[in-house]
């Protein structure tokens, strides 16, 4: 049986074929504890989470269409998330990880399966990739070509030499959890302004997702000034369902209220809901 919650049976809805696009969550993850794992990573799935389950809990909460991001501890087995778009490519759109020698067919063959991302998940690394150089300049220029954006998660500190390398490629940018600012600096950091002239400069947008890996920091106030140097339209939320590493007191009718609390005007939450996500990733 489908669970909306992890350990707690849902309902399942009806899928079927083409829908109208709804409210839409941008952001949220499935796995199985079978699938092989990468290394070096930092987290790890604690239960099976199936596409049906997710769709199950979209259909609950009200919402229509659904993003998933490629795990970082699959690394770029993306195959799990792949069959998943196949089977529900009308509700459904991705991001996967890749490798940056990937081929300019093997991109087109993911924009055509329903991805709309390559997703860089740089978070906890001492030690970057070079983005400046010719292996992943090559990658986002093949990425703005086959149509894809390129979504990024990584320290906010990092962001203000980052976002501009990305972009001298013409590759649009998706900034993950609110650009993971840090907790000190705050809506003054360094790396937050750089996300804040990177949303007014276009080609970018942000997620609204993952209060909880703010450090404490509230997120309304991050949220207030990326509404005010992008708009609306540049915005998108996520759940970051099931919350890996996080899991404990989330719920996913909580995490729509966040977003109320945030953005209390109507208009910009439909927008970031509805109309911003279903441009960006082509429902």
């Amino acid at each position: 049986m489908p669970h909306t919650q992890a350990g707690q049976p849902g309902v399942t809805p009806t899928f079927t074929g083409a829908s109208e696009v709804g409210r839409v969550d941008c952001h949220a993850h499935i796995m199985t504890t079978r699938h092989a794992l990468v290394a070096d990573r930092h987290s790890e799935p604690k239960h099976d989470i199936h596409v049906e389950d997710f769709l199950a809990l979209l259909a609950l909460n009200g919402l229509s269409h659904g993003v998933l991001t490629q795990p970082s501890f699959y690394g770029t087995d993306n195959s799990l998330l792949l069959d998943a778009l196949s089977r529900y490519p009308e509700q459904l759109r991705g991001t996967a990880i890749v490798s940056p020698d990937i081929a300019e067919a093997e991109m087109a063959a993911l924009y055509a399966s329903g991805i709309r991302g390559v997703r860089l998940n740089w978070f906890r690394r001492d030690t970057l990739p070079d983005a400046a150089g010719a292996e992943y300049q090559r990658l986002f220029t093949r990425a703005r070509d086959a149509g894809l954006h390129v979504e990024l998660y990584v320290e906010g500190e990092k962001l203000a030499w980052l976002l501009p390398t990305i972009r001298r490629s013409g590759a649009n940018v998706v900034v993950d959890h609110f650009g993971a600012p840090e907790p000190r600096s705050g809506t003054q950091g360094a790396g937050f302004r750089a996300l804040l002239d990177a949303l007014a400069g276009g080609g970018t947008w942000v997620k609204l997702s993952a209060p909880y890996r703010l450090g404490g920091a509230p997120a309304a106030d991050y949220a207030r000034a990326l509404l005010a140097a992008g708009g609306a339209q540049r915005l998108v939320w996520g759940s970051d369902w099931p919350w890996v590493s996080h899991e404990e007191g989330q719920r996913y009718a909580q995490c729509l209220s966040d977003l109320e609390a945030w953005v209390p005007d109507i208009a910009d939450r439909t927008t970031i809901l509805r109309d911003t996500p279903r441009a960006l990733f082509g429902f």
